[in-house]
């Protein structure tokens, strides 16, 4: 339930503060927002809806998940600000996809160890890895209105190229969490052999010469990658 009504509230609150920059992106401009589908009060109040709902069930977990929770509810909402101010928006996105898995252990276990934290840093330079990617394709939107992105700050290549060691650094980053643990084994480190190659595949299909496969290399592929993570992480770690 923590989980669903952050997420969907983090979502929802996104839409309504990008709603101007979403009709002005021609990739964007269908969406329900710009179309009017919905009004901006419903769904405010939606996205306030599905926060009380997640401090209420943080709070049903431990002290610890309530005490920290509006954190994470700071992230959920600042970073759809960021792009208007930072090209290090596509980090504060993986900080706050990070704070999902870190708020699962603490909700465990009560307290924060190395092992969270390095999992954390692992999810962080993951998702802003794949949405460096993702952002590639508004690279001309961005730079003519003035939306911060590591894309527009930096060009298309130099961005892939970050994109690519931002995933370097996460599977280095996963190795250590496996050193860290005493549950996991082989089979854990046969799963992130896997995500390597994935990671490979992905950052093979896409190009500055050609951002066709943006969608492919960005969202389907990681689709994939966090299945393989969660069948082998949750296998290595039962057995």
């Amino acid at each position: 339930m923590l989980f669903l009504s952050a997420r969907t509230g983090a979502n929802a609150i996104n839409r309504v503060i990008d709603m101007e920059i979403d009709a002005r992106n021609p990739r964007t401009k269908t969406r329900q927002m710009p179309q009017g589908l919905f009004k901006k009060r419903e769904v405010i109040i939606f996205s306030v809806i599905c926060f009380l709902i997640m401090l209420f069930a943080a709070a049903m977990l431990n002290p610890l998940c309530l005490l920290l929770s509006p954190i994470a509810l700071f992230f959920m909402v600042i970073y759809s600000f960021t792009k208007r101010f930072t090209w290090a928006c596509h980090i504060v996105l993986g900080i706050t996809s990070a704070l999902g898995p870190m708020g699962a252990w603490i909700a465990v276990t009560g307290e924060l160890t190395w092992l969270p934290i390095v999992m954390g840093l692992a999810n962080t330079l993951w998702v802003a890895g794949f949405d460096i990617i993702y952002g590639s394709q508004d690279y001309d939107f961005d730079t003519k209105n003035g939306i911060h992105s590591i894309p527009a700050r930096f060009g298309v290549k130099k961005a892939l190229h970050m994109a690519a060691a931002f995933h370097g650094v996460t599977l280095v980053l996963l190795i250590i969490v496996g050193l860290l643990s005493q549950q996991l084994g082989t089979i854990y480190y046969l799963g992130l052999a896997i995500i390597a190659v994935l990671f490979i595949i992905e950052h093979r299909i896409v190009s500055p010469d050609n951002l066709t496969n943006v969608k492919l290399s960005s969202y389907g592929i990681n689709q994939i990658v966090s299945v393989v993570f969660l069948f082998f992480g949750s296998f290595a770690a039962l057995l």
